[in-house]
């Protein structure tokens, strides 16, 4: 109650002000701290999927960069201002408008090193922010101001020291349950248990995301974490752990995972994990299934080309409409059903393989997004937490086309055609042998095949 009367309260004074055409009046109503407790409460809306809440975001960002510059000495004898400048500092604020306020202010020699460090931060210099803020214990700071450095040291440690970041990961969600600071530190903890190889922390943080902060604007950061840790960990997560934290989502957005996960996985030769992802790709919810995606039957049937079963890929193979694919998916279909072919030729004849037709440029996998409002894209992991984020493509738009400036690679590039095999006489060719011979090749252009493909 006492959070939402603030709200409400700051709220209603945010709207006065920003009914008059000049910033002056807000900056002589509202002190720092009050903007910057705004700002906070905004975003946090934005981090739990209220996107309407985002012009908001622009406004106070501006109302406050206004009134940091104008503030003066004594505004900053108010240690609730300077945590302000700060927070507005890790929040993604004005780096110029940090250090300009903080050559202004008069503190104590902790918020001046913990100063240091957030202008370095700000301003890309990762050695020099992290000697300066290295000392400072963020459990031992008011809990607005700590959140948001143990985010800002859990970040600039991710790389070096990823056991340490995880910790001051969960001291930043401790600090600040249910706010944008604990949706970053979920979804930066996601990227750096992939790098560990630690599948629990991985499975648990994913599992807390997805309940918490699914309709983010900075979701798709977390699809793309998510999708690579379970091809990197898919021998430690089981398969049921996977469709747990699936059944979180809603049908569009557990079907467009799913498919990102089967392509990956069929590029990549896992077969199981490829065949149990694209199932369930076409399976759908509520009875809706997808079992026309073409899509869905591209993914499964990569990693069976050469089964014995390849008259029935072939034939699945040939009943994809080539139309609803992007360019990449096309390149992989037409080297699937080139292989394809060979494989099903007679032995007899042997003739050196031809490379696939030239493919147009690779294209991005299948995206997630929220909805057709969504954000999606938060800065890498050195980069503030609120830089805005852009506009998704909509469920509708799940491949995008690629770039036009991007060349096409040559069909070699695809699948290279191995040298022409030395002609034998009858007489001295086995027929078991050339059999075998064919084999061979043919797995192996599968493997470049598949290797070169886009992922």
């Amino acid at each position: 109650m006492k959070r939402a009367a603030l709200t409400s309260r700051l709220m209603g004074l945010l709207l006065l002000a920003a009914a008059y055409p000049s910033a002056g009046l807000a900056q002589d109503m509202l002190q720092p701290y009050q903007l910057v407790r705004s700002l906070q409460l905004v975003q946090d809306r934005i981090a739990a999927g209220d996107h309407a809440a985002m012009p908001m975001q622009a406004k106070l960002l501006e109302m406050t960069d206004a009134r940091l510059r104008a503030a003066d000495a004594e505004d900053f004898k108010d240690p609730r201002n300077f945590r302000a400048l700060l927070v507005y500092g890790m929040s993604g604020g004005n780096p110029v408008t940090v250090e300009a306020a903080v050559s202004r202010a008069a503190s104590d020699s902790q918020n001046l090193a913990i100063a240091k460090g957030v202008i370095d931060y700000l301003n890309g210099r990762p050695g020099a922010a992290i000697e300066a803020l290295g000392p400072v214990d963020p459990m031992t700071l008011p809990g607005d101001l700590g959140a948001f450095l143990a985010l800002v040291k859990g970040s600039l440690l991710a790389t070096d020291q990823p056991a340490a970041a995880l910790t001051l990961l969960d001291e930043a969600k401790l600090l600040s349950p249910g706010t944008l600071v604990e949706e970053a530190a979920l979804r930066r903890s996601v990227g750096i248990a992939v790098a560990q190889g630690d599948a629990a922390r991985f499975a648990l943080a994913s599992t807390q995301y997805v309940e918490r902060y699914l309709y983010s604007p900075y979701a798709s950061q977390f699809a793309d974490s998510f999708v690579s840790g379970v091809i990197t960990l898919h021998m430690s997560v089981s398969q049921d752990k996977l469709a747990d934290i699936t059944s979180m989502m809603d049908p569009e957005r557990e079907k467009v995972i799913y498919l990102r996960i089967a392509r990956r996985a069929a590029i990549d030769g896992m077969s199981d994990l490829s065949a149990f992802a694209s199932a369930r790709a076409e399976q759908g919810r509520d009875g809706n299934t997808n079992q026309g995606d073409p899509r869905a039957l591209l993914y499964s049937s990569l990693s069976t080309v050469t089964s014995d079963t390849i008259e029935d890929v072939r034939a699945k193979l040939g009943k994809i409409d080539r139309s609803k694919l992007s360019d990449g998916d096309r390149a992989l279909l037409d080297a699937a059903q080139a292989i394809a072919g060979e494989v099903v030729a007679p032995p007899a004849s042997l003739p050196a393989v031809n490379p696939a037709p030239a493919a147009a440029a690779p294209s991005p996998e299948p995206e997630i997004a929220a909805s057709a409002t969504d954000a999606a894209g938060l800065p890498p992991v050195e980069g503030a937490v609120s830089e805005q984020p852009a506009v998704a493509p909509s469920p509708d738009a799940a491949v995008a086309a690629p770039s036009a400036s991007e060349p096409a690679p040559d069909a070699a590039t695809v699948l290279p055609a191995s040298a022409p095999a030395a002609p034998a006489s009858a007489d001295t060719t086995d027929p078991t042998d050339a059999a075998m011979t064919k084999t061979r090749r043919q797995l192996d252009l599968i493997d470049q095949m598949l290797g070169a493909a886009p992922k």
